[in-house]
């Protein structure tokens, strides 16, 4: 079958993909928390009570297949589309395996799991968890450090982003809308951001939302669909979930939004997906949390997005919450190759629209020829290269260092023995 114009593809793929839905598709009713709640705090915890039904995507996965037969693979673009195309079509299929253990399967292809070991690193997402938790644990523990206060109501909260949305974009562009549905307290689309009615924020809440959701997951998606040729880069492909992710948390890192209790609940999370995974039941999963320092209502929360879909009995997982670190960590570690061998416009690529990471290599060609064009809203932390090159160089020095080989004494023995030679002098 000879492949069609790109133009033409690129106008049909977000008709092919408007049904397929995935965290609408995985979200739980109203009241289950507080029945669940209920039950465990009269010590008689048992499993929520939701009804997994799939849904039927055969005719859209069949119209994606189609879909993905007319495209040049040969061409960047027409490549990327077929991708995207694929990556919805596996995303179908997930959902038409909701609460079996295909389900898990699917969602292991789109999002992986914590236990995928990266052998060029010799690691997994696992340990960096472990890591993260081990570390932080100790800091936490000698009580230093004060737990965060979250005491803004959705309302209030809404109010102080709104202006701060239509100074970045251009008032009414992105408006942000309470939704009493979300598992998360806030998601990001387009045009809109979506905070849990009834959630109460903190203070750091305010900057890390606004650069995760807003100035990322937004940004992307607006700066995708104003591209002139390529419109479908405003698509949230699945396949970009990671990258995406990875993005808005090093935004976090970035602009000091993340705070040690967040870090935490990333890598959290982590953990929990692999222990849900290994048959943890919702119970021990969410009793995890508490154990670990989590209200009982942010445990059911951490809890309900790793088995969104997934049997509650255990032995399966929606993985999704293991992107954040796979993401980080790799767009952590692009940037730094991006500036050490002196490819500052990857940077750029990354916020044009949704991408994946190898997108940005792949898709560079049709940057460099003006076919594509680089991002209209990038923040402040991404459009400044050389603070940007400065924070990676050093980072990357840094992690030259061995600590396994360190301890304060033997720090303290270092310093001594250069202030010796000094003297001597």
């Amino acid at each position: 079958m000879s492949s069609a114009p790109l133009s033409e593809l690129d106008a049909a793929l977000p008709g092919l993909v408007r049904k397929i839905r995935v965290l609408d598709a995985l979200s739980w009713p109203d009241g289950v928390e507080e029945v669940f709640l209920a039950h465990w705090r009269e010590g008689k915890a048992e499993l929520p009570r939701v009804q997994l039904s799939p849904r039927e995507h055969s005719a859209d996965i069949a119209a994606l297949e189609a879909f993905i037969g007319r495209c040049d693979l040969g061409h960047p673009a027409g490549n990327y589309l077929a991708m995207t195309a694929r990556s919805y079509a596996t995303a179908g299929r997930m959902l038409g395996a909701i609460g079996t253990p295909a389900f898990t399967q699917f969602s292991s292809a789109l999002y992986r799991r914590p236990d995928f070991y990266y052998p060029n690193q010799k690691l997994s997402m696992l340990d960096a968890a472990q890591f993260f938790l081990t570390t932080t644990d100790a800091l936490l523990g000698g009580a230093r450090i004060p737990p965060t206060q979250a005491e803004i109501p959705a309302e209030a909260f809404a109010a102080w982003m709104q202006p701060e949305l239509d100074r970045f974009f251009g008032e009414g562009r992105v408006t942000v809308v309470l939704d009493p549905t979300l598992a998360a307290k806030a998601i990001a689309g387009a045009s809109r951001i979506r905070l849990r009615t009834g959630a109460l924020f903190s203070e750091l809440d305010k900057n890390q939302l606004l650069q995760h959701e807003a100035f990322v997951h937004a940004a992307t998606a607006q700066n995708g669909a104003l591209q002139p040729n390529l419109k479908s880069l405003g698509l949230g492909a699945p396949r970009t979930t990671q990258t995406q992710e990875g993005i808005a948390t090093l935004a976090e890192l970035f602009t000091g939004s993340m705070d040690i209790n967040r870090l935490r609940r990333l890598a959290l999370r982590v953990l929990a997906v692999q222990q849900a995974l290994d048959g943890a039941d919702f119970i021990q999963v969410f009793e995890g949390f508490l154990a670990a320092g989590q209200s009982q209502e942010e445990s059911f929360r951490s809890t309900q997005r790793v088995f969104r879909g997934a049997d509650l009995r255990g032995g399966s997982a929606f993985t999704k919450d293991a992107a954040y670190l796979t993401g980080l960590l790799g767009v952590h570690t692009l940037l730094r190759i991006a500036i050490r061998d002196n490819r500052p416009e990857l940077v750029g690529h990354l916020f044009a629209g949704r991408l994946s990471l190898a997108d940005t290599l792949r898709l560079a060609p049709l940057f460099e020829s003006g076919w594509l064009q680089g991002p209209t809203y990038l923040p402040a932390w991404a459009s400044d290269l050389r603070l940007l090159a400065a924070n990676l160089a050093f980072s990357a020095f840094i992690a030259q260092i061995k600590l396994d080989v360190l301890d304060l004494e033997v720090l303290m023995a270092f310093a001594d023995e250069h202030e010796n030679d000094a003297s001597a002098l």
